[in-house]
Parts: structure tokens; C-alpha cells; sequence
């Protein structure tokens, strides 16, 4: 009868028959799982390194998507100021608009009038 490497004990569990080969597989193992750690932490970096510009990337559009908004906002201010003024170019060249415009604006007034300034009224 060939001898098994493993003894059976009365509790029928398998158990190394030398010290010497537990050592070794033991030390096998742990190899093994100094691997396969280290293969885990490379995966684990392969894949920060492209979260961490994904994430970088989309903070900056972000930023880029506010500052358009904020843009868009001023050029729409800016366009009505511009019409306001446009509106106030053009009635500047009637003379009558340019007459209550100087006495509203600048106190000016044809003689013998006094002039009230209401605030309200301004043009």
C-alpha cells in the first residue's frame, strides 16, 4: 500500500504528514497573496488616475458653465441699458423732449419760472 502524504486524524481531517511541507506551502501561499495584493493595488491606482482627471475635467466645465450663465446675464443687462440709451438718443432730437429733459435733468428754466424738483419725474 502506497503512502498517502496526508495522515487522517481521529476527527477525519486531512493534516500534512511533515512539518516541512506545511512550511512551504504555507510560504507558497503567502506569496500568492502578496501577488495577487499587489496586483489589487496596481488595478486600484490604473483606475484613480483617470477618475481623478474625470472628476478634475468636470469641476472645470463646471466653473465654465457658471461663468457662462453669469455672462449671459451681463450681456442681457448690458442690451437693455444699450436700448435705454438708444430710446434716449433718438428722443434727444426732438426739441421739445431736449427742453423738459434740461429743465428736469439740470434745473435749467426760461425766465420768470421757478423750477420744483419732483424726482419721480425725471426722465
Amino acid at each position: 500500500m502506497p503512502k498517502s502524504p496526508y495522515t487522517i486524524n481521529l476527527k477525519r481531517k486531512k493534516q500534512p504528514a511533515s512539518p516541512e511541507l506545511s512550511v512551504a506551502q504555507e510560504a507558497d501561499i503567502q506569496r500568492r497573496h502578496r501577488f495577487i495584493a499587489t496586483i489589487m493595488i496596481f488595478v486600484i491606482l490604473l483606475f484613480m488616475i483617470p477618475t481623478y482627471q474625470l472628476v478634475s475635467s468636470y469641476n472645470s466645465l463646471q466653473k465654465q458653465k457658471a461663468t457662462i450663465i453669469k455672462l449671459q446675464k451681463e450681456k442681457a443687462a448690458l442690451l437693455t441699458k444699450s436700448k435705454a440709451e438708444e430710446t434716449l438718443a433718438s428722443q434727444l432730437n426732438d426739441t421739445a423732449y431736449v427742453e423738459k429733459y434740461a429743465r428736469a435733468k439740470y434745473y435749467y428754466s426760461k425766465s420768470g419760472e421757478s423750477i420744483y424738483p419732483v424726482p419721480s419725474l425725471l426722465p
